[in-house]
């Protein structure tokens, strides 16, 4: 079913963080074999079957990550999927921009942050979003969307 507020269509704005354009080829046996393209492609084909609108960004630099989400209220953006990866663990500005707006926003990692590397295993962004998925892969976006569609 189409969820659809007052005949407008939802739009979410897809904040893909530092070094996943290398996704396929770093650590495979930690991030998987797939791609930031075949992660696209995904979300696109579930966000066509919600009937919602996507934007995707992939930024290395935290400044511009912190721009796109300031834009949110103004580009009129339903929600957030944030994957801040490494600035998960460091960014009190993204924490800061995600808590500003007032555009639910889910987290997402491929990994299980909990598994791994002490340093890793909190979150200063979590706090700011309505929830987090992570430790399934690319299922973690799919399932990051489908709870976000759901809460707005």
């Amino acid at each position: 079913m189409v969820k659809e507020a007052k005949n407008k269509k939802l739009k979410v704005l897809v904040i893909h963080g530092p070094n996943l354009q290398l996704l396929g080829s770093r650590e495979p046996e930690i991030y998987g074999s797939v791609s930031i393209d075949s992660i696209n492609k995904l979300l696109k084909e579930k966000a066509k079957t919600l009937g919602v609108q996507l934007t995707i960004v992939q930024s290395n630099h935290e400044g511009e990550i912190v721009d796109a989400i300031g834009a949110a209220p103004e580009k009129k953006v339903s929600g957030i999927l944030i994957n801040p990866a490494a600035y998960t663990h460091t960014s009190v500005a993204i924490r800061d921009a995600l808590k500003a707006v007032d555009t639910p926003a889910v987290e997402v990692h491929l990994s299980n942050i909990y598994q791994r590397e002490e340093f890793r295993q909190s979150s200063l962004t979590a706090p700011s979003c309505i929830g987090q998925v992570g430790g399934f892969g690319v299922q973690s976006y799919l399932l990051g969307l489908d709870a976000l569609f759901h809460s707005m």
